[in-house]
């Protein structure tokens, strides 16, 4: 069974940085994606970035592009998104996610596995 584990909630001021991690367990997650959406009061939930456990490839949505960034940690079976020049609207639940298929999708749907959340909150 694949578990899926965020951290790194917290309350930052606007231009902060912030770090959080997603522990994955229960497979091999080689062939896996991996994927950071966000979720506000209100709004649906939308894809911040993904990437390719194999080979590390990844993708952003544009409106965090050049200031976060994900990378995975073989060895910990640990996804990361460092959150840097953070504004207030990133204020959201992110959750981590994987997806089975090795092409990286912005569709929430398309992937099978989440995390609980993490609540980010940014003040201005």
């Amino acid at each position: 069974q694949v578990q899926l584990v965020e951290s790194g909630e917290g309350l930052v001021q606007a231009g902060g940085s912030l770090r959080l991690s997603c522990a994955a367990s229960g497979r091999t997650f080689s062939n896996y994606v991996m994927g950071w959406f966000r979720q506000a009061p209100g709004k649906e939930r939308e894809f911040v970035a993904g990437i390719r456990w194999s080979g590390g490839r990844t993708h952003y949505a544009d409106s965090v592009k050049g200031r976060f960034t994900i990378s995975r940690d073989n060895a910990k079976n640990t996804v990361y998104l460092q959150m840097n020049s953070l504004k207030p609207e990133d204020s959201a639940v992110y959750y981590c996610a994987a997806k089975t298929t090795d092409y990286i999708s912005d569709r929430p749907q398309a992937y099978d596995y989440w995390g609980q959340g993490t609540q980010v909150t940014v003040s201005s």
